[in-house]
């Protein structure tokens, strides 16, 4: 798509899903950082989310973290949201915070406490009826740290039976979108731990259940293009938690590490048709700020984001193709790095201002003082945050 008016079109159907927990303190394993200003409730987590989205316009919706975003009143946090001018988006299920999960959620070898996850993902479908959402996330942190400690296999078997549990539970709308984890916390075995195991539960699953693709879980050197450009094939890429890292699931902002990896991916995106609004691929960011401020580093992480569609959105494709066919491979390889290459950003403030935003949406959030005021009125009470 080379065609500047088409581009822009394009970029105008985009939405980007903030994540809550993002706005929370957080830390490294051994220490949480607590920031001025951080919400204490999840009105204040959707306020701070609701900036992100009119500095952009292209972050409309907020996902949900449960029990860490509960509330007595679903549908009247919906409602907040609505007045805020986004919505509740994807419910995120937690199974790996209570003591009783020290040996796994659905997995454990406890029935007891198999019974205890799966109540709680069923109350999570009672969430999404109440706010309207349409995906439920699933991440688990079972697994083993000894060999022996349990049996692999019938791990699988608890896991699956969990999962048709919860499927059978779901509105004909509503869909499953399982998520994968190389390691972590686990040692020796992670039940889920990589694309291959989520597809096949999702196989078996069917339509309502489809994979998620978390950009930091994978081994270094991992080709996340080519499991996107797979899994949009299969028809089962059902979203993405887009962050950046280093080794391994560190939650940076999206593009930090490697931004040609992140063009890479929306390439293949584009390529098999995964930017169409009608193929239902939920677009989210899953990351923590813990140096950073919050709303700034969403902002950021927003417009990385963007500035990596707007370049795959202007790849050549009938020269590519072209190239292709004709085994030209630097040529082929050419056409990629020239939209790469290209400087996208006059392009992206263009288009905003064409949509009546400001051109530079970091510069206009940190005029606006919405920082500084959230500091001052924010004092007493809980922060939210991890709590370790």
């Amino acid at each position: 798509m080379t065609d500047l008016g088409a581009v822009k079109s394009a970029l105008r159907q985009q939405a980007i899903e903030l994540p809550s927990w993002a706005f929370a303190n957080s830390g490294t394993r051994f220490k949480v950082f607590a920031q001025k200003g951080v919400p204490r409730t999840p009105q204040e987590k959707i306020a701070d989310a609701a900036q992100v989205h009119a500095y952009t316009g292209i972050a409309p919706s907020v996902a949900l973290h449960i029990p860490w975003d509960a509330v007595e009143d679903y549908a009247a946090l919906a409602a907040y949201a609505a007045e805020q001018g986004v919505r509740v988006g994807t419910i995120n299920a937690n199974v790996f915070q209570d003591d009783d999960y020290r040996l796994g959620s659905v997995t454990n070898p406890d029935p007891a406490v198999r019974r205890k996850a799966v109540d709680h993902l069923l109350a999570c479908v009672d969430v999404m009826d109440a706010t309207g959402s349409r995906d439920l996330k699933l991440w688990f942190a079972d697994g083993t740290n000894y060999p022996g400690q349990d049996d692999i296999r019938a791990r699988q078997d608890r896991l699956a039976e969990a999962l048709v549990a919860v499927r059978d539970r779901l509105a004909p709308h509503q869909r499953i979108l399982l998520e994968y984890k190389l390691f972590e916390p686990a040692f020796y075995t992670t039940d889920v731990p990589d694309w291959g195991t989520a597809y096949a539960h999702c196989l078996k699953l069917g339509e309502q259940a489809q994979v998620v693709v978390d950009t930091g879980h994978h081994a270094p050197g991992t080709n996340i293009e080519f499991i996107v450009a797979f899994l949009l094939r299969e028809g089962k890429l059902g979203g993405f938690d887009f962050n950046s890292r280093f080794y391994a699931d560190d939650d940076l902002m999206v593009g930090a590490a490697d931004p040609f990896q992140l063009f890479r991916i929306m390439h293949e995106v584009v390529r098999g048709g995964g930017y169409d609004p009608a193929a239902g691929i939920a677009f989210m960011l899953d990351q923590c700020h813990n140096i950073e401020a919050k709303i700034p580093g969403q902002i950021r992480s927003v417009l990385n984001a963007q500035e990596a569609t707007a370049k795959a959105l202007l790849v050549d494709t009938a020269a590519l193709e072209a190239a292709q066919r004709a085994g030209d491979v630097l040529g082929a390889n050419a056409v990629l790095m020239d939209a790469y290459n290209t400087d996208v950003r006059p392009l992206l403030a263009e288009l905003r201002a064409e949509d009546g935003l400001d051109p530079d949406p970091m510069a206009a959030f940190a005029r606006s003082g919405y920082l500084e005021r959230i500091a001052a009125e924010r004092v007493g009470g809980q922060q939210a945050g991890w709590g370790a």
